[in-house]
């Protein structure tokens, strides 16, 4: 009887389920795969919303933080900031900002900007300033100027070699005017354009020859006038580009951005 007994409870023991082993017990929950975790992931984030989602800053916005330059956002955070290099849809057809999403500026640009801003919204409430593009690292110059190098449109691109260009100093801004909410207004050629077409010494000539609107010569004023307001110069060849200082002055004051 005592044997029985005893093979009936070893027989018991061995085919009840093991309480350690998830995939046995009653109430586990069902294994997750790869692919389920990063499709929740990825939905997760998409459901975020934004401000969450900006909390941790990238490395290239740290990099920016540690050689003194500031979030745009920061110091006006009405200013629209769209910036083109971190799509493929620029001259170069690549992505050169890999985690780059927020725009930064030497704190005087920043300032200067704002001052533009209050200006714009002074003459068009319903507009606003947005930046396609701002400081801009070193490496990404080179990256652009192997793109343009031997070719003629070399002319709109500052060679590394010669000290690159205010957008590596954090002194310039690419910049165009939108709609609060909405699309930008119409320039009389796109912003990255390289051509004449972006030429602003010769508005009057492309408006008599109908290759630009009298319209678009307008926007292009507003534009200069607010951003004049802050102290930034247009450059001749770019419509959307505007310097604080001159290259001598970046060069003497201030450090190139890594």
């Amino acid at each position: 009887m005592k044997r029985i007994l005893l093979a009936t409870i070893i027989l018991i023991a061995c085919t009840s389920p093991k309480a350690d082993n998830p995939k046995l017990t009653k109430n586990a929950e069902p294994e997750v795969t790869k692919d389920a975790v990063d499709t929740n992931s990825a939905k997760e984030m998409a459901d975020a919303p934004e401000t969450v989602q900006s909390d941790t800053l990238s490395a290239t916005a740290r990099s920016m933080e540690r050689q003194g330059m500031v979030n745009i956002k920061s110091v006006d955070p009405t200013i629209e900031v769209s910036l083109m290099y971190s799509r493929p849809d620029n001259f170069t057809g690549k992505v050169l900002y890999k985690d780059l999403r927020e725009g930064y500026l030497h704190p005087k640009a920043a300032a200067a900007l704002a001052k533009a801003q209050k200006r714009l919204k002074e003459l068009h409430p319903e507009y606003s300033l947005i930046i396609f593009d701002a400081t801009r690292p070193m490496s990404i110059q080179q990256v652009m100027w192997d793109v343009v190098k031997g070719t003629p449109k070399n002319i709109y691109v500052s060679n590394p070699a010669n000290g690159g260009g205010m957008h590596n100093y954090g002194m310039a801004v690419d910049i165009s005017i939108c709609r609060v909410g909405g699309d930008t207004i119409p320039m009389g050629a796109k912003v990255d354009y390289m051509g004449t077409l972006s030429h602003t010494d010769i508005e009057d000539q492309l408006v008599a020859s109908k290759r630009m609107t009298k319209e678009a010569q307008a926007n292009r004023q507003l534009l200069r006038e607010a951003m004049a307001a802050g102290g930034f110069k247009v450059l001749r060849t770019e419509w959307w580009h505007f310097n604080l200082c001159t290259r001598a002055e970046a060069k003497k004051y201030y450090k190139v951005i890594r």
